[in-house]
């Protein structure tokens, strides 16, 4: 009787498993996204053996108590035996559950230590979360990639028009997962990223790298990852940080290490001075309109972060009254929750005076 039960609780779940283990190879589709690193090969690896032990488990338990009470209800005339207390039952209910949180959590504690060992990297990279985007530093590069990228920064945008977001237009491929500008890192390096930001807690999560790490504002936490293949990687803000939470995409571009110098050598300028605000405003020719719509507007067109509503003639009366220049210079080179140039840093002075000059038209 014991070894038929045992015979078909082991039927049934080979029988739920092997569909289980087809669905898995679907990666892409129904489960994890496919890892390009090391640490998300463990976890995703590390997931696949607990999701067995847990179907094995659910078969075993449930199987033999629907067994017990189809064949065994008293219905067909069965009587309920009267003991108490089992000695090898209760010693093998303890032993084997011990062994089996045994046997995961010794991957598990691997897994872990692997994914905290952010020592000897290639290069480190300092990210900081904004409402809402992501900044990127280039603080160090170890050996081979010793200068090429130091001291370049760039801020990374959403990119997907505002029209698909309105449902103005059909979505894309990569809808809210696309940025202006990528980070960009070589194949094959130990990438150390140093975390934090400049608002609220974000998150920088990219399922592909395994790598899923809170920002928080005043401290730097630490992650790494060494990527595999040359691809584009994508992922997202992780925490929720607000209203446009879900407008803030991370992409990450890996490429061969000949390309990332040539890349960084094209990123690697020097910090020019701003120029003052009154030769900027006098040359004009910048694109207010345009600049307010792909740059300003993520935070001034709902008036977030403290940013002064676009078209709020009261939110807008004191700002105006500081005086054009204090504005243009705020908006040049930053202040409180607003990065420079709005996290643009390439972006020509001339086009953030006449955004601000823009606004303020709206709003008089």
């Amino acid at each position: 009787m014991i070894k038929t039960l045992f015979q078909k609780i082991g039927a049934g779940a080979l029988t739920m498993l092997v569909p289980g283990m087809l669905w898995a190879q679907d990666r892409a589709k129904w489960n994890f996204q496919e890892p390009h690193t090391s640490v998300a090969r463990e976890m995703y690896d590390l997931h696949t053996i607990v999701l067995v032990i847990c179907v094995v488990i659910c078969v075993g338990v449930f199987g033999a108590m629907v067994y017990s009470i189809v064949y065994h209800r008293k219905s067909i005339g069965h009587k309920a035996a009267h003991f108490h207390e089992n000695t090898t039952v209760e010693i093998l209910w303890t032993v084997i559950p011990i062994f089996i949180l045994i046997g995961m959590a010794l991957p598990a504690t691997k897994s872990v230590l692997a994914m905290r060992d952010t020592s000897s990297p290639d290069m480190t990279i300092k990210v900081t979360g904004y409402q809402w985007k992501w900044g990127y530093e280039y603080l160090k590069g170890e050996g081979d990639l010793a200068g090429i990228a130091d001291g370049v920064q760039l801020f990374s945008v959403l990119s997907t028009p505002r029209e698909q977001i309105y449902g103005n237009e059909p979505k894309g491929e990569n809808y809210l997962l696309e940025v202006d500008t990528p980070l960009v890192v070589p194949v094959g390096k130990k990438v150390r990223v140093l975390l934090t930001a400049n608002d609220v807690i974000h998150a920088w999560w990219v399922p592909a790298f395994g790598v899923k790490q809170d920002a928080v504002p005043g401290f730097i936490r630490d992650s790494w990852f060494k990527v595999d293949k040359p691809g584009i990687y994508r992922g997202q803000c992780a925490e929720l940080c607000g209203k446009e939470h879900g407008f803030m995409p991370i992409v990450v571009e890996v490429v061969e290490p000949a390309k990332f110098a040539e890349w960084a050598g094209k990123h690697k300028t020097a910090a020019a001075p701003v120029a003052s605000t009154a030769a900027v405003a006098a040359a004009g020719g910048g694109d207010g309109k345009g600049t307010y719509e792909k740059v300003c507007s993520v935070c001034h067109a709902s008036g977030v972060a403290g940013a002064p509503k676009f078209g709020d003639k009261v939110a807008w009366k004191p700002r105006i009254a500081t005086g054009a220049d204090a504005l243009h210079n705020s908006a040049l080179k930053g202040k409180n929750a607003m990065p420079p140039k709005g996290g643009m840093a390439d972006l020509p002075d001339g086009d953030v005076v006449a955004a601000v000059d823009y606004m303020m038209k709206a709003a008089k």
